[in-house]
């Protein structure tokens, strides 16, 4: 399928900003069954871009610096790119958690796509022994990876109340499993800490969503 994405953020200030340095993160990366055919960066008046360059854990990093007194800064991607990669279904020649965490434990590779960059706690997704042990009820180590994954994102979304007042940025993953309550970062940061308990390599992927709306509905993104 083709996709057609713009991308559009406006800041405005109660005071000018006379300089400021910033990181964008909005070009989308190409690996298996994703195709990146366009991509176009366009920003305000005397905004310029000083470089774009790959960074680690497959991302691109776009540094634009604002030189002269604003009040309003207008970013806006727009790009098309081509997905070719069908949702997963579990299969009897699926790998079990077991065989997949221990190719992760033994791999030597340790390029961008390594499981090894995956499988250890960072600042952002500490390890909790709690919520390895509410996780742990749909990833025993003889099921099918896929099965368990499907199962466990649908114990979340069914447990989980999506609120926008309940979690910050900064809101660690034990804290917001232990209100029950947050945004999609809560959510995948538990799930990521969940399955990187059980020694299963798993990574936070930012994109977008294309919805199926209600009858009457606008399609939300």
């Amino acid at each position: 399928m083709l996709y057609r994405v713009r991308h559009k953020t406006r800041f405005r200030y109660a005071f000018p900003v006379s300089f400021a340095r910033c990181n964008l993160r909005l070009q989308p990366v190409e690996w298996a069954g994703q195709t990146l055919e366009d991509y176009d960066l366009d920003l305000s008046p005397g905004v310029r871009v000083t470089g774009t360059k790959p960074i680690g854990y497959l991302g691109h990093v776009t540094r634009m610096v604002m030189e002269r007194p604003t009040r309003e800064l207008s970013i806006e991607s727009s790009f098309r790119i081509r997905v070719d990669r069908p949702m997963p279904v579990p299969g009897r020649d699926d790998p079990t958690i077991g065989e997949v965490a221990a190719m992760a434990r033994a791999t030597r590779d340790m390029g961008v796509e390594s499981p090894a960059n995956y499988i250890y706690p960072s600042l952002s997704i500490p390890l909790s022994s709690e919520i390895t042990a509410w996780c742990s009820e749909h990833l025993d180590a003889r099921r099918g990876v896929v099965e368990a994954g499907l199962a466990l994102a649908t114990r979340i979304h069914d447990r989980f109340t999506y609120d926008g007042s309940a979690t910050t940025v900064d809101t660690t993953p034990a804290e917001a499993f232990e209100k029950r309550h947050g945004v999609c970062q809560d959510f995948a940061q538990i799930m990521i800490a969940g399955l990187r308990g059980v020694g299963l390599p798993a990574g936070y992927v930012s994109g977008y969503l294309r919805t199926v709306p209600p009858p009457g509905k606008p399609r939300l993104v």
